[in-house]
């Protein structure tokens, strides 16, 4: 049997967080299957597997770094003599894998499974951590996981990721031995939970499932075995004679390993997202010209009441904040909508919140603090809080729209239009995986993709083939701007086949002129002439076609020029980076209504999109 560490050390964690994201990794389809609380989105195993790839991640960046300078304790380093090797220490570990899983946590699960691994690291990394490297360390470092987790929900609900972590903490409290011993209690103290929760939450009962959340942290816990005995726990049923009778048909076996009991390799680290989250906002006004993208989204569940409907989206973001500006935010959150979660501390947090209006959840961030990273999810028909669900609603729906979107106020008006939004930040494309994910994410067997870039063409491309080799039936079509996608989504329909639908939105995209005003920021050869740094720039087509000083008067020459071919909708989006935006805007309706009598504006705010301005001409 491979040497196995009788203490928590920072290799412990490294492992640990390998053979946690290879578990989620084959458990997750089961997990988002069983998913119907506190939403029925069927994306929680999901959710789980990026939390803890971006916790793989950044704990790999911090050994990484020392094996820069030399001083690794990497794979090839012995589990023994913890004093010759010079690698990271717990302390830098831990954090390490608490700030990856805060920065990357998706939905409510992930952003629960975050702040436990904080509240770990807050025992694990406290001054005199060679105190807490052995098994006591471990015990206190899960009681204070249960607890900070469960402090860090507005609204704790038995049945759930809490009770399952708050099993595991008191029977590892109870264990005598060392820390795989300890591991091993909790491992199984979450299981006996597990198997409960369809008692405790009539949801679950009804839909014959255990706690989606609860079966990945019983996941995660297995891994940890493993990383600390070298052993897998042995697969196999957690229920009781009761739960089992009750709930014939939910499963709990935990398949952690694919080796041979007693290895003890280093887990395949995966590579992180290279965006957390796509970032949405709140929109101002959906103007008639583009009531039809609005109504064409998915309906969404009504407001909690009467009639157990939930809230229609999902908002998270993380948010630069002081701790009285966040037990704030919490109020106001708390009055808004439902399966709050606010996580971090130190500065950062990660809010995750269901809502009708998405936009003021965001503009409760602003109030507080710096929010970015920001993502909202429309949820489908479908998906309904579980207060009304009968059945887990696996359904795939028809088709569903996922679009690369600059900003957090573009991406809102997508979210409201039921379009699935990835982000584009300047300076951070998104990368194939996260256009998969999003394509998994909607849940569709038609997905209609909107790379909105020509530089994403490729990457567009790469993910809708991963997607087809999963069975979902994916058109791409090549816009190049915010604003052609608008376009093509004002005259999508989600009931006419498929092929007419592409095709009618990629001819209004395609009839769609697009342009954007920027700052040039250093000398350079351009298609009309050369700039400097600080000048402003009027892009044509993805072609620089004047060059100019002064923000309005640029965009003035811009459109003169567009509409000079011809056009009957002008849409405007302004980023906050413009000067005197209201201003602006309202100089170019003006502009437009006096030169160009038949031809209609629209304004829309984009937020931080990389650009002081597009347009659109229709």
């Amino acid at each position: 049997m491979a040497q196995v560490p009788q203490t928590f050390d920072a290799l412990a964690v490294r492992t640990w967080c390998g053979l946690a994201l290879r578990a989620l990794g084959r458990a997750r389809e089961e997990i988002d299957a069983i998913n119907v609380y506190p939403v029925a989105d069927g994306d929680t195993g999901t959710n789980l597997y990026l939390t803890v790839e971006s916790a793989v991640a950044a704990v790999e960046a911090v050994f990484a770094a020392h094996e820069v300078h030399g001083g690794s304790a990497g794979a090839g380093a012995s589990r023994r003599g913890r004093g010759a090797a010079a690698g990271p220490s717990l302390a830098d570990a831990v954090r390490a894998m608490a700030h990856g899983a805060l920065i990357g946590a998706r939905g409510n699960s992930g952003t629960i499974l975050a702040q436990l691994l904080r509240g770990m690291a807050q025992v694990l990394a406290a001054d005199g951590e060679s105190a807490h490297t052995d098994e006591r360390g471990l015990r206190l470092a899960l009681r204070q996981a249960a607890d900070s987790a469960r402090r860090a929900v507005a609204h704790p609900v038995e049945g759930t990721v809490l009770s399952v972590a708050s099993a595991a903490a008191e029977a590892a409290t109870g264990a005598e031995g060392d820390c795989g011993t300890v591991a091993r209690a909790a491992y199984e103290g979450a299981r006996a939970a597990l198997a409960a929760t369809p008692r405790q939450l009539a949801v679950l009962e009804r839909a014959g499932v255990v706690d989606a959340g609860g079966r990945g942290l019983v996941t995660v816990l297995a891994a940890l075995v493993e990383t600390l005995t070298g052993e897998a726990p042995a697969a196999g049923a957690a229920w009781t004679a009761g739960a089992q009778a009750t709930v014939p048909h939910a499963r709990v076996d935990d398949e952690v390993t694919d080796r041979p009991a007693g290895a003890h390799p280093y887990a395949d680290h995966a590579q992180a997202p290279d965006g957390a989250s796509a970032e949405a906002g709140r929109t101002e006004g959906a103007p008639q010209a583009h009531a039809r993208a609005a109504a064409s989204g998915r309906e969404a569940p009504g407001a909690c009441g009467p009639d157990d409907r939930g809230p229609a989206f999902e908002v998270i973001y993380l948010l630069e904040a002081e701790d009285a500006a966040v037990d704030r935010l919490r109020a106001r959150l708390d009055a808004l909508g439902d399966s709050l979660v606010v996580v971090g501390g130190d500065g950062l947090w990660n809010v995750h919140v269901h809502v009708d209006d998405a936009g003021a959840a965001v503009e409760a961030g602003v109030e507080a603090g710096r929010p970015y990273r920001i993502r909202i999810t429309h949820f489908a028909a479908g998906d309904v809080h579980t207060t009304g669900a009968e059945r887990p609603p696996r359904e795939r729906t028809q088709r569903a729209v996922v679009a690369v979107v600059p900003g957090e106020g573009l991406a809102g008006l997508y979210a409201e239009a039921g379009a699935i939004t990835v982000p584009a930040r300047p300076g951070e494309p998104p990368a194939s995986g996260e256009l998969v994910e999003a394509v998994r994410r909607a849940h569709a067997r038609e997905v209609v993709l909107l790379p909105n870039d020509a530089e994403l063409r490729h990457t567009a491309a790469a993910a809708a083939e991963q997607a087809r080799g999963e069975g979902v039936r994916v058109a791409l079509i090549p816009t190049r701007s915010a604003v052609q996608g608008i376009a093509a989504l004002a005259v999508h329909e989600p009931e006419r086949r498929f092929d007419e639908d592409v095709v009618a939105m990629t001819s209004a995209a395609g009839a769609t002129r697009y342009a954007e005003v920027t700052v040039a920021e250093r000398q350079s050869w351009t298609t009309a002439g050369i700039c400097q740094a600080g000048d402003v720039l009027g892009l044509i087509d993805g072609d620089v076609a004047v060059i100019g000083s002064d923000v309005t008067a640029t965009a003035w020459t811009v459109l003169d020029r567009m509409l000079a071919a011809g056009g009957e909708l002008v849409t405007l989006v302004l980023g906050d980076e413009a000067p005197a935006a209201e201003s602006l805007a309202v100089a170019l309706e003006a502009r437009v209504r006096a030169s160009f009598l038949a031809v209609d504006t629209v304004v829309y705010r984009g937020g931080r999109q990389g650009s002081l301005l597009l347009i659109g001409v229709e």
